[in-house]
């Protein structure tokens, strides 16, 4: 999908985007926030780490940055955390032992 179709879709519930533009500095934060924690539970636990939880934590953190970022009409960001996105989708199929 590009970007203006996302764009467009999101621009189908204006509810939704309206809150998060209001809040857009905490969701951002938020979304920074759970990125390091999700980091830092690598770096500390190395392979101990739960791979499935962290995955899907930094997964959705890429999904609330990518969101900010769009509204933003930032593309470098909403690429780059799309990017996040995609990677965050692969490690969740390879640590539940979908894709090897």
């Amino acid at each position: 999908m590009d970007f203006l179709a996302l764009s467009a879709r999101l621009d189908e519930n204006p509810n939704m985007n309206s809150f998060v533009v209001r809040n857009i500095k905490a969701i951002e934060m938020i979304g920074v926030l759970m990125r390091v924690f999700s980091f830092s539970l690598v770096s500390w636990l190395g392979p101990k780490s739960p791979f499935m939880f962290v995955w899907i934590f930094n997964t959705t953190d890429a999904v609330l940055l990518t969101w900010c970022a769009t509204l933003k009409r930032d593309s470098a960001y909403t690429v780059l955390n799309g990017f996040w996105i995609l990677v965050g989708l692969v490690g969740i199929l390879r640590a539940g032992n979908i894709l090897h």
